[in-house]
């Protein structure tokens, strides 16, 4: 008996490649809203319909329509833009959004609060700009993210060609974007000659993440993803070619064991010029095989798992038309950004700044992070890099502009410094914004590693870096999953504690704890620092101490995500540890 489709499914068919009823919507002047299948249909173009939760008891009180407005994201393949184009964000966040900049885990800006008659005027100003927010989301191929942290000039630039050469072939063909959102003339007819040569009408499955990294920098946490492609370099630091990782995801459900995270695997090696016949290949084959009758078992890291890596890699082949080679060895050291100035093979040099949580913004009596980048971005001259750690590198800076920067910098606030702790953490948005958020991230992060820096302190370990990530709700967009502490939404004020990611982004964690509140997380993180700090070997990182230590269980990969969760010592033990 076949299984009924997805309705996401049906949506998508019978949206005339992603046109649905988007242009009558946006011209209901009754709600700030739009119907619930087009809710579906924006994402493609880069939006999601949300509202202000902060708000919602108070609005329903007064028997008032929630307050919806638009979140949108960019698409800007390898996160690269010039200082012309960060002077127009930063204008648009003023006047159409909600006064800030978000950096994402996806190496591009959001915009949040754009409410609903200023959408088309906040397009049109992002087309000005020469960027688009096409593919941002939905059941495609989304931003692609290449290794940001420039020490490898040479390298770097191959993995932001790819990137871009990448994004541009598994771009949606639609005119429908142009049609909506910038005017564009729409053909009687004309959906009838709309051709998707990689997506057909119903588009991918499940949304699909593809990634560039340069080692041994795994800055976008490629094991993560769903494609990457990893440099490989002679010893020269030519490029070789690239290794192909296919099956990582994020995402899971709580109470739902079927449903887990999951580490890429290396699928092989392809020279550079095989590159893009490789990502299309394997886009289209998750595209025939991808689970359209339910979206929670929809990503590549499913088909994979269900299928099998060998009949994935054979079908791939066969639609290239020639084997992939064996991959070749290489390392990751760590999955986080490199601070402050490095110097560049051509005489510039790159400032990569702190930004927590990549929210960029004024703040009353602190830091003006808007206000600086904006004034950094009037007088350079060379380009931005936002990277997959939510935070920004001032790049390509000539000699004489590189005082002025500085200078710039301190007035500001801005900083390359951060602690230990805090500079490898990462949080999502969450509340108020996100309308699948159990509990808080962004705003609440930053306190919890206040309250645990004093911890480490007290154990010696202020100086030792630990990635610590948070989400909001089980869906893992800041990777918490192959963090060494991971804490993950379970209820307003509750997180579920995972422990034992290792520090280079590689191998997923493991439920430590469930349902902690703020002095929980706490209280049962001391003693585990306490160990580490007594017992550790010498450059032992804290994840692979705790499998070594047997605190907490290794995750081989998905499917045992969920095998022997829990604490593997007694309570006595940690009872010793503290004494």
């Amino acid at each position: 008996m076949t299984k009924d489709l997805a309705r996401n499914e049906r949506i998508k068919e019978a949206s005339a490649y992603l046109r649905g009823t988007l242009a009558e919507g946006l011209t209901d002047v009754a709600t700030g809203a739009i119907s619930e299948d087009d809710q579906q249909l924006v994402k493609f173009h880069g939006m999601y319909l949300q509202d202000d939760r902060d708000l919602r008891a108070e609005r329903t009180k007064k028997k008032l329509e929630k307050a919806f407005s638009f979140m949108i994201r960019l698409r800007i393949p390898g996160g690269i833009c010039s200082p012309a184009q960060w002077l127009q964000m930063d204008r648009i966040a003023r006047d159409y959004a909600n006064e800030t900049l978000r950096l994402t885990t996806r190496q591009t800006f959001q915009f949040h609060g754009v409410i609903k008659n200023n959408l088309k005027t906040t397009m049109k100003a992002i087309d000005a700009a020469l960027l688009d927010t096409l593919a941002a989301c939905g059941d495609v191929n989304r931003n692609v993210l290449a290794s940001s942290n420039p020490h490898r000039s040479r390298a770097h630039h191959a993995a932001h060609e790819l990137a871009k050469a990448i994004s541009d072939r598994l771009l949606p063909r639609t005119p429908a974007y142009r049609e909506i959102w910038l005017d564009g003339e729409r053909i009687a007819g004309g959906e009838e000659e709309v051709t998707e040569p990689v997506y057909g009408r119903t588009y991918l499955p499940r949304k699909f993440k593809t990634v560039v990294a340069v080692p041994p920098d795994n800055d976008v946490d490629i094991f993560a993803q769903d494609l990457g492609f990893i440099a490989i370099l002679d010893r020269k630091g030519a490029l070789k070619g690239w290794n192909v990782t296919v099956g990582g995801g994020m995402g899971m459900t709580h109470g739902e064991p079927d449903t887990y995270p999951r580490t890429a695997d290396v699928l092989g090696f392809c020279k550079p010029q095989d590159a893009i016949a490789v990502a299309e290949a394997i886009v289209t084959v998750q595209r025939d095989w991808g689970d359209r009758t339910n979206r929670k078992h929809a990503r590549l890291k499913y088909t994979i798992e269900d299928r099998g890596l060998a009949a994935f890699r054979a079908e791939v082949e066969r639609r290239i038309g020639y084997p992939l080679r064996e991959p070749q060895p290489f390392s990751f050291d760590s999955n986080g950004d490199r601070y402050g100035w490095v110097e560049a093979e051509n005489g510039r040099a790159h400032l990569t700044l702190f930004i927590e949580n990549g929210r960029v913004r004024d703040i009353p009596g602190g830091p003006s992070l808007m206000t600086g980048l904006r004034r950094i971005a009037e007088i350079h001259d060379g380009e931005f890099r936002l990277t997959a750690n939510q935070n920004v590198i001032v790049a390509d800076v000539t000699p004489d502009r590189r005082n002025a920067i500085e200078a710039l910098v301190a007035e500001h606030g801005l900083t390359s410094e951060a602690t230990a702790l805090r500079r490898n953490a990462m949080a999502c948005v969450a509340l108020p914004t996100c309308g699948l958020a159990l509990a808080e991230s962004e705003r609440y992060l930053p306190s919890l590693v206040t309250a645990l820096e004093e911890r480490l302190a007290v154990h010696g370990l202020a100086e030792d870096e630990i990635t610590i990530r948070m989400t909001g709700c089980p869906n893992g967009c800041a990777r918490p999953y192959i963090a060494e502490i991971g804490l993950v939404g379970k209820g307003p004020g509750r997180y579920n504690l995972y422990l034992g990611g290792a520090f280079d982004g590689s191998r997923l964690s493991k439920l430590y704890a469930e349902d902690l509140e703020h002095d929980s997380i706490v209280a049962t993180l001391d003693p585990v620092f306490r160990a580490y700090a007594k017992e550790r070997r010498a450059n032992e990182r804290f994840g692979d101490f705790l499998i070594r230590a047997q605190w907490i269980a290794r995750t081989e990969n998905g499917r045992d995500f969920h095998a022997n969760t829990g604490p593997l010592k007694p309570a006595k033990a940690a009872e010793k540890a503290a004494s």
